[in-house]
């Protein structure tokens, strides 16, 4: 038998997308570690072990 969790977050997407547009909720501080796509490898491992204070790793082409 397999367990999963579901996510039952997406009903909620529409309200933090209007709350994000009008600046009542704040993101930026989430992507602490911003890094070009070739770093992909590295960023991913940082995330995963959770080292240098990484809460999200965000891959920006040409970057």
């Amino acid at each position: 038998m397999t367990c999963a969790s579901q996510q039952h977050g997406h009903r909620d997407i529409p309200m933090l997308l209007e709350r994000m547009e009008r600046g009542e909720l704040k993101t930026a501080h989430l992507a602490t570690h911003i890094m070009s796509l070739d770093d992909g490898p590295e960023g991913y491992h940082i995330f995963k072990e959770k080292l240098d204070g990484c809460v999200r790793a965000v891959f920006q082409p040409g970057r």
